[in-house]
């Protein structure tokens, strides 16, 4: 199938990322290994403390109901025999990185999403390697015998629609969703699975009867502005195919706010690391609002009494400076990577920054984010008159 579009935009998705690696690595070391991929299995946290959730999962594991996020005690009550595995971060960044490599060899232009997504730009590549669909064969299979894992890949103009086609069917699959496609292909889903459409989105959409993606396609974008501010106009773009996007030509820039601190006793407890989470992301986000910036990957820094150090990063749809929204994604960071062990080091920061005008995309509750920004503001203004110490939260007053 030959191309008619002038940008060709690949969207590769490492399927069960987290467990296809720890697999991987298992077989390399003993080819006789049981291969967790065609097992119930999941990576998830502490199974002797039952604690933490789960970060992938088997398709085995799938059917028995497990999805990820769940919590680990819930995953074990639906699937006794679950073949539980830890998370092993390090292993994931060599994965990752191995995957970019290729990737990078392969595609005139990358640009990494997460950990285990990236879009590659394959425009103008059809007399190198073929229409778009022979050409993602070709990387699919080159990522299978190279690397040994599974991806899916979606293809479309823009990287809006070729994230959204890399979600359909899986594993180890290709397919196309390109604008003239998506009255076809989507229309008639639900208007959950839409990208970038949350629970609160959701909720929202459907108390104003916008039940299908086609639906709200179809719904005049004043009525969707007059509701969901910015954000109805951007979901109007992406249920019709119409979103711009381009890859980033900047996204290796190195440059970002981080905050760490050693802690004169071991944290053993959710709360009290939590709480020293707050203090550096306040200071993080302080700092980038006054900057006049935007985080879009965010991390968490660990640091255990052994003195192993651990980090776990994810990038986020919508670039942020609002301490609420920036908090938000520390804590489920925390909560993936946190082992239980005693904690002597605790860090947070923000990356792959990019300046203010990128807010406009907000596809975080549109509500709930006015509000903490007014809050930053609120406070942002009375320390920068009175000093920092001027004003803390009233959980800093409880401890």
């Amino acid at each position: 199938m030959a191309s008619s579009h002038d940008t060709v935009i690949f969207h590769v998705d490492v399927n069960s990322a987290y467990l296809s690696w720890e697999s991987c690595e298992r077989l390399k070391q003993n080819p006789k290994a049981e291969d967790l991929r065609l097992i119930p299995s999941a990576i998830g946290g502490d199974q002797a403390k039952r604690r933490g959730i789960i970060l992938a999962k088997s398709m085995l594991a799938k059917s028995y109901g497990i999805y990820t996020s769940e919590p680990i005690h819930s995953a074990l009550s639906k699937c006794p025999n679950l073949v539980l595995v830890p998370p092993n971060h390090a292993l994931y960044k060599k994965y990752s990185n191995q995957l970019m490599t290729l990737l990078k060899r392969y595609a005139p232009q990358v640009e990494q999403f997460s950990i285990d997504e990236a879009f590659c730009d394959m425009s103008h590549t059809e007399l190198v390697y073929g229409d778009p669909i022979t050409s993602a064969n070709r990387l699919r299979q080159m990522i299978k015998e190279e690397l040994g894992f599974t991806v899916n890949i979606g293809i479309s103009s823009n990287k809006v629609l070729a994230k959204m086609a890399s979600d359909f069917e899986k594993p180890d699959k290709i397919h196309t969703l390109f604008p003239e496609e998506v009255e076809e292909k989507i229309w008639n889903l639900p208007v959950r699975r839409l990208f970038s459409v949350g629970r609160a989105t959701e909720r929202k959409l459907k108390e104003l009867g916008i039940y299908t993606i086609g639906e709200l396609a179809r719904t005049d974008i004043k009525f969707l502005k007059s509701h969901l501010k910015k954000h109805g106009e951007v979901l109007h773009e992406y249920a019709n195919g119409t979103a711009k996007s381009f890859l980033d030509k900047n996204s290796d820039s190195a440059k970002g706010y981080s905050n760490e601190t050693t802690i004169p006793f071991d944290v053993e407890d959710e709360k009290s690391a939590k709480w020293i989470l707050l203090s550096l992301s306040e200071s993080v986000c302080q700092r980038m609002r006054v900057a006049n910036v935007l985080g879009v990957t965010i991390a968490v820094t660990i640091t255990y009494q052994d003195f192993t150090h651990v980090t776990h990063q994810r990038t986020i749809l919508t670039p942020t400076n609002t301490t609420g929204i920036f908090y938000d994604v520390v804590c489920q960071l925390f909560d993936e990577l946190w082992t239980g062990k005693p904690i002597r080091l605790l860090g947070c920061g923000a990356s792959k920054i990019t300046d203010t005008m990128s807010e406009q995309l907000n596809l975080f509750d549109t509500e709930r984010s006015e509000k903490l920004k007014k809050l930053d503001g609120a406070l942002d203004t009375i320390r920068n008159k009175f000093g920092n110490d001027s004003v803390v939260r009233a959980s800093f007053m409880k401890r």
